[in-house]
């Protein structure tokens, strides 16, 4: 076990204190390897959650810049960035944060063609897309290389949230067992055009956090299997079971 430094004893002590957690479990946190696919509205919260955390590796997966209209809710960002690469901004911000965590640059559009070799790299993947072809191909992607994807997203003034592990089999669902294939394109309006209420995307972002890091220290209930959604204006959260498809296109034979 990686034994702490006095500064991270101190960094971390309100982890350490806790008997879920510990030096053991802090030590497995800095030996975490975590790619965020995103740095925007559910990103933002999130890798900023998981630096404090101590997750000793970041990847960061965007090829955006950051715009005047991005601040209202992607809060790793500020106006001394606007123009930079989202990814450049965040690396930045959590160098100030914690300088202990090593953040790897991805500025590039998640595909088809680099999707295996990006995530090859990383324990598990959090996915904070904008976008259904994005959630579609990592669901694939890391059910086919026996990673666990914790995914969220969001709009307007709800939000949804769950843990896919469908590579472990029997009880663990994908994505697709949910919603087997990508609704066309004009269906679904993006947030340009629905908006997005920016807390909204903090409580999201930081409940997608608190998931990461449960996975990677084995605590309480996965929400694998479940599909957690949250409405801000009533306010509610309800949890809906959700079953293995046994005829999904891409986990059924698991």
């Amino acid at each position: 076990m990686l034994e702490l430094s006095d500064r991270q004893l101190e960094r971390y002590a309100r982890h350490v204190i806790l008997d879920e957690v510990g030096e053991e479990g802090q030590a497995k946190l800095i030996a975490a390897r975590v790619l965020i696919v995103g740095a925007g509205g559910l990103g933002a919260p999130l890798l900023l959650y998981l630096g404090a955390a101590g997750i000793g590796t970041l990847g960061v997966v965007d090829n955006d810049t950051v715009d005047l209209s991005n601040l209202q809710r992607q809060v790793i960002h500020d106006e001394s960035t606007l123009g930079l690469p989202k990814t450049a901004s965040a690396k930045a911000r959590l160098s100030k944060l914690n300088p202990e965590v090593n953040v790897i640059e991805h500025e590039e559009r998640l595909t088809a063609d680099n999707v295996e070799r990006i995530i090859a790299g990383y324990d598990i993947v959090a996915d904070g897309s904008d976008n259904f072809r994005t959630r579609y191909l990592l669901n694939d992607a890391c059910f086919q290389a026996r990673k666990t994807l914790v995914s969220a997203a969001l709009l307007r003034f709800d939000g949804q949230l769950s843990t896919y592990k469908a590579h472990l089999g029997a009880g663990h669902p994908c994505y697709r067992c949910i919603f087997p294939d990508q609704p066309p394109a004009d269906l679904i309006p993006r947030c340009e055009e629905a908006g997005i209420f920016g807390a909204a995307a903090g409580v999201m972002g930081c409940l997608q956090a608190t998931e990461v890091l449960k996975e990677i220290l084995g605590l309480g209930d996965s929400l694998s299997g479940r599909l957690l959604i949250y409405d801000a204006l009533s306010p509610a959260f309800r949890t809906v079971r959700i079953a293995k498809d046994p005829a999904c296109p891409c986990c059924s034979k698991s």
